[in-house]
């Protein structure tokens, strides 16, 4: 079944390309990028252009960021709680690891 607003997509498209709106775009006459996985190309791109990585890498990140932590706490209960939470994400990072 065709999208219910395919004509006017069609239409718009058409006034476009007669006023030039596709003339000179950068890339013109080079051929597209090499992509890995051409079906999940855009949502791959709309990823990367967000900030997201996989969840190993986001999990490794927090805890760099708990080990910084852990030096520049000398408090020992705070130290405990950070140790804890550190000991939580490795366990994470490593079952995040497994196929």
């Amino acid at each position: 079944m065709d999208h219910p607003l395919i004509d006017l997509i069609n239409a718009k498209i058409a006034a476009a390309e007669a006023e030039g709106a596709f003339d000179n775009l950068p890339g013109a006459g080079k051929p597209l990028p090499p992509c890995d996985d051409p079906e999940n190309a855009v949502f791959a791109r709309i990823l990367k252009e967000n900030g997201a990585v996989p969840e190993v890498v986001a999990l490794s990140r927090e805890l760099s960021r708990l080990r910084e932590e852990l030096r520049d706490t000398g408090d020992r209960t705070a130290r405990g709680q950070i140790l804890q939470q550190m000991s939580l994400l490795q366990t994470r990072i490593e079952i995040a690891r497994k196929p």
